[in-house]
């Protein structure tokens, strides 16, 4: 890298401080040089962390941006449907961008961001990590190399996991379309983006199906309170998504007290974690909730050769790695994101490859080391002025974001859509 980067960081949750630690590992690559949040205790801890002076803490996007520009780049980390303002607004000030996924929850909206990143010739990076991690590299070299012949089909799951779907997308911040944004494209964007990367060629027909089946208040089983942590104690031990389950016998009993549990409070103590459950968002019943969002979703793909592609996003699973199985004209593949297995006709053998990166916890393993790896090419990308590290631009992250939408129109409307 041939300088080093200065960069601020808008929103500074979970997301932007993973971001930002790159800068703990690697501080002859990036400076973190100003944060933008409204909240004033991320805001300090942030500025705390990476010694900012005060003049360089903003209470958002829209202070930050009244200043001329003041460092290399932004990472905008704000919620889903807050990154169409402050992207626009840092690409006229010509700041190169990191931006969250998804870019927007609307088409338009996407289109608008491309359309300023397009105008002022600046840099973007959408973080569709998953193009960036040692196993799609590497999964990528085995399929140019024609070891199966070429892709005929791809079938995709995307396990989101129990505890996952009722952190997140039950309780959480993405449980309601109207305020974040629809399922698809919070979770699983990336696995649309992913199939599109691999597939390599454009979609043309998308079909999809899904619903809200199991979060929902005719589901609540009988005698359940609307507080996990008030339930009786007989209904409360037989369900699995109980809050005092997952936040307190499962991490917090066990020393685990990073996220998902400090995502109830920063300061994680016995105290401090049962007032959240009993007066924050995430105590709440999963049956007793304002959510909206699918719980499970199917969505089936065709592409301009004939080619096709399906994908499975479910909350019912245990968690783990994404799954896939990729069918050749020569053999086939199964893959865990992490041993890719490659079966081949002509012979009836099987080799295995394992990718597996370290897994240290923080940025380096986040995202099966995808984190990481956009932090790294983007920032490359900065400091050279060579997009080329870049594989998820706003081309790109536009196609893959405009195959959501059209999955979306298509399952609520019942309908093939034709890209």
């Amino acid at each position: 890298m041939s300088r080093q980067v200065t960069l601020a960081i808008i929103g500074a949750g979970a997301r932007g401080n993973c971001y930002a630690s790159f800068a703990k590992h690697h501080p002859d690559k990036v400076k973190i040089a100003a944060v933008a949040d409204p909240d004033v205790q991320r805001r300090e801890r942030m500025a705390k962390a990476y010694n900012i002076p005060p003049e360089f803490c903003f209470s958002g996007y829209e202070e930050f941006c009244q200043h001329p520009k003041m460092c290399d780049a932004v990472a905008i980390c704000t919620q889903d449907n807050l990154h169409e303002a402050p992207a626009i607004a840092c690409a006229e000030l010509k700041y190169d961008i990191l931006l969250e996924k998804p870019m927007a929850p609307t088409a338009e909206a996407c289109r608008r961001i491309a359309e300023a990143v397009k105008k002022n010739n600046v840099t973007l990076a959408v973080c569709h990590v998953l193009r960036y991690t040692q196993f799609t590299r590497v999964l990528k070299e085995v399929l140019a190399s024609g070891k199966i012949g070429e892709i005929i089909s791809i079938q995709h799951l995307e396990p989101v996991g129990y505890w996952h779907q009722a952190h997140s997308y039950v309780r959480g911040n993405w449980r309601n379309e109207a305020e974040s944004s629809n399922m698809l494209l919070a979770k699983s964007c990336h696995d649309v983006d992913w199939l599109n990367d691999i597939m390599g060629k454009k979609c043309t027909m998308i079909q999809s199906f899904g619903t809200l089946r199991h979060f929902k208040k005719s589901e609540q089983p009988a005698g359940a309170a609307d507080r996990c942590i008030n339930c009786p104690r007989e209904v409360e031990s037989c369900c699995p998504y109980s809050a005092y389950k997952i936040y307190f016998r499962d991490r917090y009993c066990h020393n685990n007290t990073g996220w998902p549990t400090n995502v109830l409070t920063p300061d994680v103590t016995q105290q401090t974690l049962a007032k959240a459950l009993a007066e924050g968002p995430y105590g709440r019943c999963v049956y007793a909730c304002d959510n909206d969002v699918v719980d499970h979703q199917v969505v089936n793909m065709s592409f301009e050769d004939g080619t096709s592609a399906s994908m499975t996003m479910t909350a019912f699973t245990a968690h783990g790695g994404r799954k896939t199985r990729i069918f050749g004209t020569l053999g086939e593949i199964d893959t865990d994101s992490q041993l890719i297995h490659i079966h081949t006709f002509l012979d009836d053998t099987t080799q295995t490859i394992d990718t597996n990166t370290v897994n240290d916890g923080g940025i380096n393993s986040g995202h099966g080391g995808g984190d990481y790896g956009i932090m790294e090419a983007f920032l490359e990308a900065v400091s050279s002025a060579d997009k080329s590290t870049i594989v998820s631009g706003w081309e790109a992250s536009l196609a893959s974001h405009l195959m959501v939408f059209a999955a979306e129109e298509s399952r609520k409307n019942n309908t093939v859509v034709f890209m």
